[in-house]
């Protein structure tokens, strides 16, 4: 164990948590209208279930997983479907999506449902129940959670490690869930334990949230060897491979999984819904939203309903300032700025930050000037100079030879960049030239 200690490289850019790492969570009341996109998490979309005129109740589902990698969607308010159509999605693009006018006056108090019983199932019966639930990764991958409970054939996992870091600037929604909900965080850590046949666990937390540490350390379990490790506060530790790393000196080869070396690394808050599974029986359809930034009114941590409107969740926080600039879905490192405050928020939404325009100051982009700041501070190794220079150039093909799929898109180049070239953006473009290239081959 290497308790402490941390990953070379990365970056220490301010942690501007202190608006929300204090303030307890509240739920945020039902909007009247909520979006779901029929995707919302890696790999396949959901396949549509729901007709326009459908009456549907909380949790009932209104997309059925279409794969191995896919999950269901829910729905996350009795209402009933006015329309299926073309809405815009997070990510810039147009998704088909389910939109559903909430019952006025409903209780929304869901179906009786059967909550089950983990204890008497085999590890391929829990995988099956968390998939129908809808988990994904909560941390912002949104990739379903019940694949990393069934690692690759031939693979021995040892140690479950929870991703308690939360490095991200300005997100305390797992700092809040570990200070509010630490049993259930031990209670899912209990069940994926199980599930996987490991007999030891770690979770990660940085220094700076000792708030977490403490409630994480007093409310262990003594019947499992569960071990809290404060780590060094460092961006980006909250990476998987990164905090692999710094915890037990393992680097996972490129190409690999962590699962490779050993370990499933999970997301707190994807430990915490898999506990609240198997407590309620109620799937994935709210979820724990940090809303915050200098141009907000009122920052908040919100437990939202899937598929609330921006606009209603600003609304609820008081609303923007007057010099507000740019809103984003995640945080300033890897979250996207919003065209469009009619977007959904949807289950891999870690946070929304309003900053003011002092904050976002255009910067002119000048030449690079091979002062190989971005090379130090890349963690996965990368040549970021090289990768720029190929980008702006459009030679995507080699690119992708110089490792480019290994890129984690953490923005830490860009961070330090002196002639402020975009480059974790240019990195995207590439990427996701290289899956076209890939899908046009196949």
């Amino acid at each position: 164990m290497l308790a402490g200690w941390s990953f070379r490289h990365g970056v220490h850019p301010p942690d501007s948590k202190a608006l929300t790492e204090a303030v307890p969570v509240r739920r945020m009341p039902f909007p009247r209208e909520i979006v779901l996109p029929l995707r919302q998490h890696a790999g396949k979309p959901a396949r549509l279930i729901v007709r326009k005129g459908d009456h549907v109740e909380r949790g009932d589902k209104v997309g059925e997983a279409d794969g191995w990698i896919s999950v269901p969607i829910h729905a996350s308010a009795a209402g009933t479907v006015t329309d299926v159509d073309w809405w815009p999605h997070p990510d810039g693009s147009m998704e088909r999506a389910v939109r559903i006018a909430v019952d006025e006056f409903s209780p929304q108090i869901p179906r009786p449902r059967m909550v089950p019983e983990w204890e008497g199932l085999d590890a391929r019966d829990v995988v099956a129940a968390v998939q129908q639930a809808g988990v994904v990764g909560l941390g912002g991958a949104a990739f379903p959670t019940h694949v990393k409970l069934l690692p690759p054939d031939g693979v021995t996992v040892e140690l479950l490690l929870v991703n308690g870091a939360e490095c991200e600037p300005y997100l305390t929604t797992d700092h809040r869930t570990m200070v509010e909900f630490p049993e259930r965080v031990h209670f899912g850590t209990r069940v994926m334990m199980r599930t996987l046949g490991v007999e030891r666990a770690v979770i990660g937390v940085e220094k700076n949230k000792p708030d977490a540490i403490d409630v994480l350390r007093r409310t262990a379990p003594t019947d499992l060897d569960v071990e809290v490790v404060p780590l060094t506060v460092k961006y980006p530790q909250g990476a998987e491979k990164m905090l692999i790393k710094t915890v037990t000196g393992r680097e996972v080869p490129s190409g690999k999984l962590p699962a490779h070396v050993g370990t499933v690394v999970q997301n707190v808050g994807s430990i915490a819904a898999i506990g609240e599974i198997f407590q309620t029986g109620l799937p994935l359809v709210e979820r724990i939203v940090t809303v915050t930034g200098p141009a907000l009114r009122r920052p908040s941590n919100l437990i939202v309903p899937v598929g609330t409107k921006l606009r209603d969740v600003l609304d609820f926080c008081g609303g923007l300032r007057e010099d507000v600039a740019e809103v984003l879905f995640g945080g300033p490192m890897m979250g996207s700025a919003q065209p469009d405050l009619d977007v959904p928020l949807l289950k891999g939404t870690t946070g929304v930050v309003a900053l003011t325009h002092r904050e976002t100051k255009p910067k002119t982009a000048y030449p690079c000037i091979r002062c190989g700041h971005c090379l130090d501070a890349c963690p996965v190794f990368l040549n970021p100079q090289l990768l720029g220079s190929l980008a702006q150039a459009g030679r995507y093909e080699e690119m992708e030879a110089a490792s480019l799929m290994d890129c984690m898109l953490c923005g830490c180049c860009s961070y330090v960049c002196p002639s402020n070239l975009p480059l974790s953006q240019m990195f995207a473009l590439g990427k996701a030239a290289a899956r076209r290239r890939r899908e046009l081959v196949a």
